[in-house]
């Protein structure tokens, strides 16, 4: 049997940790809240196509929120969620691209060919232009469609962009991540480029607001200019809380009493990020949508816990196939619900979105073919069953093959070195490589010897491709199930071999020169022409040198530093 070791602290110290208390009367430092922006109303009737607010979050862990546990101060979010329904039992993918790609498509990324990796600035790459997506069925269902925030899902020629994939309007980055006041991004060492864009136009005049509040703003701008006699969807895609750290100084001040650097500052932003959620919904009453309006709240992907985020008491993190990279935080909050104020253990991922906004809306659906998710209204507002057993987490055949894989430990029909994963039922199988495996604690205490990181530890076990879990009486993922039971393995493995002969071949163009922002007037944009083909010879040649001064990319020293710092926890394994 496994051994574990947890040192320092105890199990239940941990998981008593609670949030702290909330003036929910005093005015948001986003913008001047005149009244409380949840105060109840009675109940609509669903007589017209809802307005759809979904707000996502990028990189915030399981355990950031204050309903889960966690020391840091979510009010809004904990209050919404409670009138609400909350979904514990959600996932998502492990990292950016393949979830922002399939909550947009209703696929799962072996159905678009983002399988591997995430779209890199300089790649030319993009959401598959034959995709309808979710905004263009909204848009045919007489929905106006803004975004606001990230898109990371490509940018290499115009028809890639947000406005060309069925948004009116679009105010955000199109990279991965980027300086919360400067908008600088690098992707190498003297490849920076400035990145907010207003439509398809550069935003240069936007530089040096803090990105959480200016786009909370637009949202209230964008609310303000449209009627809510009109239908009207807007993606939320708050930078926050990815790296790098930055936040205004009187959030980091609440959180003073924090040991831990990152954690600290990370706590700051996640509580910024929810005051902003809070004048969004105050936006929503204020100007006449509340009343008729479904609002979702997702996160993008696991925790990054040497960034200071934490999934505790989840089993890995951010980029890992362990519940603590693909379990999610999400809820849904709207007077709409039929049975408000519960928690639901409905199996629901990120691909059910699509058809379940899209049927909200009145859209057409039956021209639609090959979506992975499903409607799953029903069980979120009525409580029934969902019509999902099972999720494909993934599966990437170009990921580093695990070393002890092979196709005879998968009984001949799968090749368990390739990485892989799967839930069916209550089961959740685990082939090649999942990732970085660890639990890490929050990042709260600062008396430990050695790193602040301190995890507990799996001491055996190490030399695996295959793992099996029941997930449902086992959601930490602490007993392997797979010697055990080599049914159930062989069963899900079969899963795995019909889903990979539906998948199409990966999407993982090199990088191209021709994207370097110094071709771009500084700004990443799109750099090929419409009538160019989407197939390219990646070059790793040298610009030539300018007589410009480049700017100073402090993103690029903070990624080297983080790279550095994720080699030590990797040496660090037991």
């Amino acid at each position: 049997m496994a051994v574990y070791a947890l040192t320092g602290f105890s199990l239940v110290s941990l998981l008593s940790f609670g949030y702290l208390s909330w003036d929910w009367m005093k005015p948001s430092l986003v913008a001047d809240v005149a009244t409380d922006p949840m105060e109840k109303s009675p109940p609509p009737t669903f007589t017209r196509p809802p307005h759809i607010i979904f707000i996502l979050t990028d990189d915030q862990g399981y355990h950031d929120i204050g309903y889960h546990g966690s020391d840091i101060q979510t009010p809004t979010l904990d209050r919404l969620a409670a009138e609400g329904v909350k979904l514990e039992n959600y996932y998502i993918q492990p990292i950016c691209t393949p979830s922002r790609s399939q909550l947009i498509t209703g696929r799962y990324q072996i159905h678009t060919g983002l399988q591997h990796s995430i779209i890199r600035p300089r790649q030319p790459n993009c959401l598959p232009l034959d995709q309808v997506t979710l905004p263009q069925k909204l848009q045919e269902a007489g929905y106006s469609t803004h975004m606001v925030g990230k898109w990371h899902l490509g940018f290499y020629k115009k028809e890639c962009l947000p406005t060309r994939r069925g948004f009116d309007t679009f105010l955000g980055s199109l990279t991965g991540n980027v300086d919360y006041y400067t908008y600088d991004n690098c992707d190498g060492p003297d490849v920076c480029g400035y990145d907010l864009h207003e439509g398809e136009d550069v935003a240069w005049d936007q530089s040096g607001k803090y990105s959480t509040f200016l786009y909370a703003q637009r949202v209230s701008k964008i609310l303000a200019s449209h009627s809510p006699k009109e239908p009207i969807f807007i993606y939320v895609a708050f930078q926050a809380v990815h790296t790098p750290l930055q936040s205004p100084k009187e959030y980091i001040y609440r959180y003073r009493s924090m040991g831990n650097v990152a954690r600290r500052k990370y706590a700051a932003m996640v509580t910024c990020m929810d005051e902003a959620v809070k004048n969004i919904t105050w936006a929503l009453k204020k100007y006449g949508y509340y009343d008729n309006s479904v609002m979702v709240f997702s996160t993008d992907n696991g925790g990054q816990t040497f960034s200071g985020g934490s999934n505790w008491p989840l089993r890995g993190r951010k980029g890992t196939y362990w519940e603590g990279g693909v379990r999610g935080i999400g809820f849904v909050h709207s007077p709409l619900i039929k049975r408000k104020r519960r928690t639901s253990w409905a199996l629901v991922h990120i691909t059910d979105w699509y058809p379940t906004l899209v049927s909200l809306a009145r859209g057409n659906l039956s021209n639609v073919q090959g979506l992975d998710g499903y409607d799953v209204w029903p069980a979120i507002s009525e409580g029934k069953e969902s019509p999902r057993t099972e999720i494909l987490h993934n599966i990437d055949p170009l990921y580093n093959h695990a070393k002890y894989g092979s196709l005879e430990d998968g009984f001949g029909i799968w090749n368990t070195a390739v990485q892989a994963s799967i839930r069916v039922g209550e089961w959740k199988l685990l082939t090649g490589d999942p990732g970085y495996s660890d639990w890490i604690p929050p990042q709260t205490l600062t008396n430990f010897p050695g790193s602040w990181w301190n995890l507990e530890r799996l001491t055996d076990g190490l030399r695996k491709s295959v793992w099996l879990f029941n997930i449902t009486a086992d959601p930490y993922e602490r007993y392997d199930l797979s010697e055990q039971r080599p049914d159930v393995v062989r069963s899900l493995l079969m899963r795995l071999v019909h889903y990979n002969r539906t998948a199409i071949p990966v999407r993982y163009p090199a990088e191209n020169p021709r994207a370097h922002p110094d071709f771009n007037g500084g700004a990443w944009g799109p750099w090929a022409t419409e009538d160019e083909g989407e197939e390219w010879e990646g070059g790793r040649e040298s610009l030539k040198s300018r007589n410009k001064k480049k700017k100073k990319c402090k993103i690029c020293k903070l990624r080297s530093f983080f790279r550095k710092l994720n080699t030590r926890l990797m040496s660090n394994r037991i």
